[in-house]
């Protein structure tokens, strides 16, 4: 492509430099016919021939400059077309759609196949709590769970790595590529603006007596960048130790994990990831009043509702409003809010929520002047993912046929456990996500004003717009 490109661009170059010579040369003539007229009118023959002189030179000069250009194109488009090829035959084109920020030098196309494997896991993964919580507020951080149980993964082997493979979206991906690429999305989605703090932090627990393989240790502590630490499982310090460490990381809003550790426990791989953005603009809290919000059930009750006009990423059809409220300066990462029609529900719309339909909606936003009306809510949220997880065809990792010996001997998964935190408000969004995998030894849109009321169940999102990780999304039935 860049050396088709390079051969269209050097003849308009070269027909350029043609033209300008030209121009130069009949500017010559004309001054040398003017030099004759001005030779025989006896008149300004010196400045005549100065006057020729620089025509002359800065013609050949500026013709010099166009030829170096074209060439600098021609080398340019060679240079490129090496590069391209050097890399494309390193790795697979991604499907993923263009984003809202162009992708980061240091994202490749495994980053890609990994977000998206991320987000295909991600839906999946809601659909099936969905089945567990029906009535309930979700609020889930597909990143922490996704990045607890890759950790997991990397100890796999056997029948148990295909099927966690199948289950994790990681088909085709290899343990190096999956591990790199974590390493590169972690490092450029830390602390992305000056008021977006976003912090992720792995660690592995082992007990003491337990011999986890070097190579595995060295990859988690590489690639996930994790604390792994040994500790006396027997004694009853350890669990506090644990709950501390993921009660730092997530400031404090998630206090503890683990309630205690079973006999027969060999390790926990844990994920912690903390966020807190303010709005790129804040919603005035002179605004703020009490509407009725109205539940599923057809009742209603009063709710503090932030309002905000001005200009956002907006997106509608004949099934929900959706809108992109950004955080910080650069409004790389966002709250997305997808509020179904009256005519609709959160249990249709989550017919149509799985990553192809999601991909195909991030692309649909644009710019539309509107009206936001948001309630203010807090929750907190907490699940075990071993029902899910097994629906997910992940069920031999959970049985004495578990294969993690890539691991270590004899270990099998004994409990995958979630717990968030968020806070929407006038300032911002604060939200914290904890994961534990606790391993064991065996035995079209209008160009209208929008106004969106958010008065009535919705999906919510928080995504980073430069790589397209979904950093949390859950369900609001009920602000508290």
């Amino acid at each position: 492509m860049i050396i088709y490109i390079s051969l269209l661009i050097i003849p308009a170059v070269a027909k350029t430099v043609t033209t300008k010579l030209q121009g130069y040369k009949n500017a010559i003539v004309k001054n040398k016919n003017y030099e004759n007229k001005g030779s025989r009118m006896n008149q300004g023959s010196k400045s005549g021939l100065g006057e020729k002189f620089l025509q002359r030179r800065y013609g050949v000069r500026l013709g010099r400059r166009y030829v170096v250009a074209a060439a600098s194109v021609i080398l340019m488009g060679v240079l490129s077309c090496s590069q391209f090829n050097k890399n494309d035959s390193a790795t697979a084109q991604s499907s993923l759609p263009p984003s809202e920020f162009s992708p980061s030098k240091t994202t490749s196309s495994v980053d890609e196949k990994l977000v998206l494997a991320n987000t295909k896991f991600g839906f999946k993964l809601f659909s099936e709590i969905l089945k567990e919580d029906k009535e309930k507020n979700i609020f889930v951080s597909p990143s922490s769970v996704g990045m607890a149980l890759t950790m997991t993964y990397n100890g796999a082997s056997g029948n148990t790595q295909i099927a966690m493979a199948k289950a994790l979206e990681l088909e085709g991906i290899s343990l190096g590529d999956i591990g790199r690429a974590i390493a590169t999305l972690k490092s450029s989605m830390v602390n992305p603006d000056p008021k977006v703090q976003l912090a992720i932090a792995n660690s592995l627990w082992a007990n003491k007596n337990i011999t986890l393989k070097p190579e595995f240790l060295q990859q988690t502590r590489q690639y996930y960048d994790a604390e792994v630490s040994n500790l006396d499982f027997q004694d009853n310090k350890s669990v506090n130790v644990i709950n501390q460490w993921v009660n730092k990381n997530t400031q404090g809003k998630i206090e503890k994990i683990i309630d205690k550790i079973s006999p027969d426990q060999a390790l926990f791989l844990i994920n912690a990831i903390y966020f807190k953005g303010k709005w790129q603009t804040e919603f005035d809290k002179n605004q703020t009043k009490m509407k009725p919000f109205y539940l599923a059930s057809g009742k209603s009750k009063e709710h503090s509702m932030m309002s905000q006009k001005g200009k956002y990423k907006y997106y509608e059809n004949e099934n929900f409003q959706a809108i992109s409220l950004p955080y910080g300066d650069n409004g790389r990462m966002s709250l997305y809010v997808f509020l179904p029609t009256k005519n609709s529900n959160l249990k249709i719309f989550n017919q149509n929520l799985n990553a192809e339909n999601w991909q195909k909606w991030m692309q649909e936003f644009n710019s539309r002047e509107g009206f936001i009306q948001l309630p203010k809510f807090q929750l907190d949220y907490e699940i075990q993912l071993n029902k899910a997880l097994k629906a997910l065809g992940m069920n031999i990792a959970f049985t004495d046929k578990a294969d993690f010996s890539n691991m270590g001997k004899k270990l099998a998964i004994s409990e995958v456990k979630h717990k968030t935190f968020v806070e929407v408000n006038e300032e911002g969004t604060e939200a914290a996500g904890a994961t534990s995998v606790g391993v064991v030894t065996l035995s079209a849109p209008s160009e209208q004003p929008f106004r969106m009321v958010v008065d009535r169940p919705f999906f919510t999102a928080i995504r980073d717009n430069q790589t397209g990780s979904l950093l949390f999304m859950g369900y609001i039935v009920e602000p508290k």
